[in-house]
């Protein structure tokens, strides 16, 4: 299965970026609520996720590459399911604005009966979150 690819330009420097993907206070404003988060290699976090029914989903991850400013890896998986994907930012100056690649591989490692696993799931939530949620925050 090809990864989720969803690339996104936003008129923002890359430091302003990298901030609302790196902190904690911040992701809470548009990504999920943690409870403790630190870009480091090694680090592993959890938040909760809802899928269409309303089912709940501990989301699993561990930091696997920290370039500041230019690229956050991580793994990601859930708890009690099978299958590890795993989720990269790489970001690009661009003058004032910034490029953003997101990219997510492996989905075809999650149960494959399950709909909030389907590709179509990973896109739409991806979609809003970097085209829709991010951008909104760091544009204002």
């Amino acid at each position: 299965m090809e990864p989720i690819v969803v690339e996104k330009t936003y008129n923002a420097p890359v430091e302003k970026v990298w901030k609302a993907l790196t902190d904690k206070d911040q992701m809470k404003q548009w990504y999920f609520a943690l409870s403790e988060f630190k870009p480091e290699v090694g680090f592993e976090f959890q938040f909760n996720g809802q899928g269409h029914k309303g089912e709940h989903y501990i989301h699993l991850c561990k930091i696997t590459e920290v370039v500041e400013n230019k690229k956050l890896a991580y793994s990601w998986s859930y708890k009690d399911f099978e299958g590890i994907s795993y989720v990269s930012f790489e970001l690009m100056a661009e003058g004032n604005k910034t490029k953003l690649k997101l990219t997510h591989k492996g989905l075809h490692t999650f149960p494959a009966n399950n709909p909030d696993f389907a590709r179509e799931s990973f896109n739409g939530g991806w979609t809003e979150l970097i085209g829709t949620l991010l951008k909104d925050f760091v544009e204002k």
